[in-house]
């Protein structure tokens, strides 16, 4: 399981902003779902995860009644439309093609990989107003992702750009065109 580190603190708090039918991809903790249950504009929260332990953690700790968790890999267990939809990836780069255990943190090969996939499939999982919460490090190559995006059909809006330690994190709100 991902526990909260630098980049879900600094995504939480643009998740307070969180509105209607929320989708938190790539849950973890659950800390971004509960964070987003909390303000008065969410009706509900589908949170997932590929990993079983991270939704059998998270049914157990937290509880709220607006918040549901199921197993999904990104969008394949999904169903239905969303207002919001929070996605804090894994997007470290993987070059070396090695078997890594903690999957929560290497995005593929370049580390877009699983942001590019994501963001194929979430335009069938948005409403025509909604939003996308994106985080990503610098360690992702920015610009591939900036035409990544574009190329997937939204447009992006940077909120917010923090140096942490060896890496610049980015939140984005993503749109459709």
């Amino acid at each position: 399981m991902y526990k909260p580190r630098q980049d879900s603190f600094l995504l939480e708090q643009y998740v307070k902003l969180a509105k209607g039918k929320v989708l938190d991809i790539g849950t973890g903790s659950g800390i971004l779902a509960l964070t987003a249950s909390k303000n008065p504009k969410v009706k509900s929260v589908l949170a997932v995860d590929v990993d079983k332990g991270s939704i059998n953690y998270c049914e157990n700790n937290v509880h709220d009644k607006k918040v549901k968790f199921a197993v999904s890999n990104l969008f394949e267990n999904v169903k239905g439309k969303f207002d919001t939809i929070i996605f804090n990836p894994p997007y470290l780069p993987n070059e070396r093609e090695i078997d890594i255990q903690d999957k929560a943190l290497y995005g593929g090969k370049k580390g877009y990989e699983i942001i590019e996939r994501f963001l194929a499939e979430a335009k069938t999982h948005l409403n025509k107003d909604g939003v996308i919460l994106l985080l990503f490090s610098s360690q992702t190559d920015k610009a591939k992702v900036d035409l990544i995006i574009k190329k997937s059909g939204f447009k992006s809006k940077l909120l917010e750009k923090k140096h942490v330690f060896f890496e610049d994190l980015y939140v984005y709100s993503l749109k459709l065109f």
